[in-house]
């Protein structure tokens, strides 16, 4: 399964979904006149327990949570379920429970996006 691109500009922090990068040399997303950058899952040094989301098997569903505080100045921003078929996502803001459902899918990527530490994945086994 094609993995969720993300990009981020590094001067003033604007996020993007990347549908399809360009595959030209020296080229690509440029935002606040330089190339934005990939931002890569599970790649920043912190508490893994309270980033990574975790599901549970019901039925045909499966129930989706984070962990994680939601304050104001920390927080699960949104929940992204990708399958071959589709993606499900649900904003959060602080004070919501960082959780969602969706049909249960084998191989299917759960990703949830911590405003201060970045994208973390899950694989649906």
């Amino acid at each position: 399964m094609k993995e969720l691109v993300l990009k981020r500009c590094k001067k003033c922090n604007a996020l993007i979904k990347v549908l399809e990068d360009c595959k030209c040399e020296d080229c690509g997303i440029v935002c606040c006149g330089e190339p934005m950058e990939e931002v890569k899952a599970n790649s920043v040094d912190a508490s893994f327990e309270r980033h990574l989301p975790t599901y549970e098997k019901e039925e045909d569903n499966i129930h989706i949570k984070v962990d994680h505080v939601m304050e104001e100045d920390h927080y699960i921003e949104w929940i992204l379920v990708k399958t071959e078929k589709e993606n499900r996502e649900v904003i959060l803001k602080p004070g919501d429970t960082p959780e969602m459902t969706v049909p249960y899918e084998k191989g299917a990527l759960i990703y949830a996006y911590c405003n201060k530490h970045g994208l973390w994945k899950t694989v649906v086994e």
